[in-house]
């Protein structure tokens, strides 16, 4: 069985930023181009970075693409989970003899003498009990350790994942100052998809096309209503939800195209969108959809057809149409 202390993933090569490894990073949003000038920016320094992450992201791969693209990059990557049981055992392995009080004492098979050189990742960091946080503080400081019994350099560089509310952690001494100035001097915050939503159909045309790639499956895609769809949910669960309803969706049919309706009981299952009542046939529930999306475009664009259609990609004539079929009553305007 694997590790649970572990984190699983390939140790990832070297990459010009032109290409992320991080599925969070896909995506043209003003805020997600800020992250990714962040993370260059901390992959160029050797200081310790936080990652401050909502339920739902991809922490570790965002921790993983910043190693990928630092001079430590041929080195280990070591992600560990804090939350898991037996977390002081794998940090800090089982030394044996007596603790001195100059350095911290760790034996090989510990996790931070796997990082040597290289990256450790701490995933949750305000989960670490407090001796731990204690000892990890220690290790951090001095950058050396006893491994074994002998003095050793560790030049480890530590990247921690936190939610956003550590600073409160630390304010109200739940979470150590110290440690959390020494893994914090670079801070990064991943925006939630519902602040990035122009992102979602890119994020989930990539999560479909892994998908297919993990299964050697034909190439597949999305219609532009499904994406639609996609892009107008709130998606609170973040890239684990939307990768959850993208696999079952593209599970539930061998088309090439997934369309609307192989989405909406995903969504129903999952969390439905206010607009959408359990009742109803399926017809009946995407013609609620495209009533209240339709509605929702044009509020947004002001009423005007000519932007609101573009947005929609059909023609001007087309969304007059659908707006008098769906009983959408049209605002007067100057066009």
């Amino acid at each position: 069985m694997p590790d649970p202390v572990l984190l699983a993933g390939p140790r990832p090569k070297r990459l010009a930023w032109s290409s992320p490894l991080a599925i969070e990073l896909v995506g043209g949003s003003a805020s997600i181009a800020r992250v990714q000038e962040l993370l260059r920016r901390a992959a160029a320094l050797d200081s310790g970075v936080l990652l401050l992450a909502r339920r739902g992201s991809d922490a570790a791969g965002l921790a993983r693409d910043l190693h990928a693209r630092s001079p430590r990059a041929s080195a280990p990557f070591v992600g560990v989970a804090c939350g898991a049981t037996g977390i002081e055992q794998a940090l800090f392995g089982n030394p044996a003899g007596y603790a001195p009080p100059d350095l911290e004492m760790i034996s090989t098979d510990s996790r931070i003498a796997a990082a040597r050189g290289g990256t450790l990742f701490l995933e949750d960091v305000t989960e670490l009990p407090a001796a731990v946080q204690a000892r990890l503080a220690r290790v951090a400081r001095d950058g050396e350790a006893r491994l074994d019994g002998d003095v050793t350099p560790l030049a480890i560089r530590v990247v921690v994942s936190a939610a956003p509310g550590i600073d409160a952690d630390v304010c109200e001494h739940r979470f150590r100052a110290d440690l959390y100035r020494r893994v914090s001097v670079s801070r990064i915050e991943l925006p939630p998809l519902s602040e990035r939503p122009e992102d979602i159909p890119a994020l989930a045309e990539r999560l479909l096309e892994e998908f297919c790639v993990d299964r050697t499956l034909p190439p597949r895609t999305f219609t532009q209503a499904a994406l639609a769809l996609l892009g107008a949910m709130t998606w609170p669960g973040n890239l684990a939800e939307l990768r959850e309803a993208v696999e079952r969706a593209a599970a539930s049919t061998d088309e090439e195209a997934i369309q609307i309706e192989h989405l909406l009981p995903t969504l129903q299952l999952n969390r439905a969108p206010a607009s959408f009542e359990p009742a109803g046939t399926l017809r009946e529930a995407r013609l609620r959809f495209e009533h209240d999306y339709i509605a929702a475009v044009l509020q947004h664009h002001g009423w005007r057809m000519t932007e609101a259609a573009h947005t929609l990609g059909i023609q001007r004539p087309n969304l007059y149409r659908k707006a008098r079929q769906l009983g959408i009553p049209l605002a007067r305007n100057s066009e």
